[in-house]
């Protein structure tokens, strides 16, 4: 599906899971678990999941569980299928049965969206960065939209045209990857040789930057991360 440039492609929530380790029964039994749209459900049928879910995966029966947790077996069932709702006081012995605290329950009910953006290669966006009117192209790959800009990447291509060749500095950790082309990179007081398939990663902060295009047609990935506040 083609999206536009700030497009989003949003799946939907599943519950997570490990491989199955469990008899071919029982793990198609968990399998259909993780299949139901569970950001759709509610909180009764989420609280259902999770905990036949957590039931299944310590191998426990129906009998099991609700002797563990001071429960009929009928009313686990209903609660299981979303069709009672339990007490606090149930829930927390239901937790404690199956091993884990009321709050790691709830926290496993939330419906949680995975979000995904795919930018077409028509679509991505050039920007002007220091550099750019020196004839080096940086293409923007990839747009945060929330309040906090958590890594920028970028596809750079230059040429031997230029002579001169900007300095950076910025917050985060800087990551490159060459596709193409050699060149001599300065970081600090050090040069590094960067050739096709090497990858170097770097102190945003300390000064650097291209230093000698030893060929041509140079292009390269790079991404910066910033790290949280």
């Amino acid at each position: 599906m083609k999206q536009s440039i700030m497009g989003r492609e949003t799946p939907k929530a599943r519950v997570p899971r490990a491989p199955s380790t469990k008899p071919k029964g029982q793990a198609e039994e968990e399998e259909q678990l993780y299949d139901k749209d569970f950001a759709n459900l509610s909180l009764e049928q989420r609280i259902g999941i999770v905990l036949k879910r957590r039931r299944l995966e310590a191998n426990l029966t129906l009998a099991d569980l609700s002797a563990g947790a001071d429960l009929s077996s009928a009313m686990l069932s209903r609660i299981e299928n979303g069709m009672a709702t339990a007490s606090l006081d149930a829930l927390e012995r239901l937790a404690a049965a199956v091993g884990i605290g009321l709050g790691d329950l709830f926290k496993e009910t939330e419906a949680k969206q995975a979000s995904a953006q795919l930018v077409k290669r028509d679509e991505q966006m050039e920007v002007v960065r220091v550099g750019t009117k020196y004839g080096h192209t940086y293409r923007l790959l990839a747009y945060d939209r929330g309040p906090t800009k958590h890594f920028e990447p970028f596809f750079i291509q230059m040429d031997k045209k230029s002579e001169t060749y900007p300095r950076f500095s910025h917050p985060g950790t800087e990551f490159i990857y060459m596709l193409q082309g050699r060149m001599e990179y300065r970081f600090g007081d050090k040069s590094y040789l960067v050739e096709p398939g090497d990858a170097f990663t770097f102190s945003g902060d300390v000064v650097h930057g291209p230093e000698k295009l030893l060929d041509e047609k140079i292009r390269f990935l790079a991404i910066i991360f910033y790290h949280p506040e």
